[in-house]
C-alpha cells in the first residue's frame, strides 16, 4: 500500500458519498473485483492527494476528469500530480467524464488492458 494520509480521511469519505455520474458509472464496472479479480478502492488518499480509484495490486490510479481539469491551471496541477504519483511507481490513467459517460466500454477495456499488462510485467507489485 502506498503512503496513506490520515488527514484526508474525512474528505475522502465525503467524496465517496458525492461521486459524479461518471465516477459512479466507472465504479459500477470496476468494483467487486470485476477486473481480473483485483480490488479497486475509490477516493483513496495517497500523499496529499485523493485519487478517484486505486488498485494497489498493480499500482494503478484512475482519474475521472471534469471540466476544471482542462483549464491551464488544472492541466498544470494534474501534470504535477501525475509526476509525483509516478515517482511512487504508480501508473495514472486519466479519462474525461464525457469519455466515461459516452464510451464506457472503451474506458473499461483500457483499464482491463492496463491491469493485464501490469500483471504480465516482471516488476508488478514493487
Amino acid at each position: 500500500m502506498k503512503p496513506y494520509n490520515k488527514n484526508l480521511k474525512q474528505a475522502s469519505r465525503n467524496l465517496r458519498s458525492s461521486m459524479t455520474d461518471a465516477e459512479q458509472l466507472l465504479w459500477q464496472r470496476i468494483r467487486r473485483k470485476q477486473i481480473l479479480g483485483l480490488q479497486f478502492y475509490r477516493q483513496k488518499p495517497i500523499l496529499n492527494f485523493i485519487v478517484d480509484f486505486y488498485c494497489p495490486a498493480v499500482n494503478l490510479v484512475i482519474e475521472c476528469d471534469g471540466g476544471q481539469h482542462y483549464t491551464e491551471e488544472g492541466l498544470e496541477a494534474d501534470q504535477n500530480r501525475d509526476q509525483t504519483l509516478s515517482e511512487l511507481g504508480l501508473l495514472v490513467l486519466r479519462f474525461s467524464n464525457h469519455q466515461i459517460l459516452t464510451e464506457t466500454h472503451a474506458v473499461v477495456e483500457q483499464v482491463y488492458w492496463s491491469v493485464q499488462q501490469s500483471l504480465e510485467s516482471p516488476s508488478c507489485g514493487t
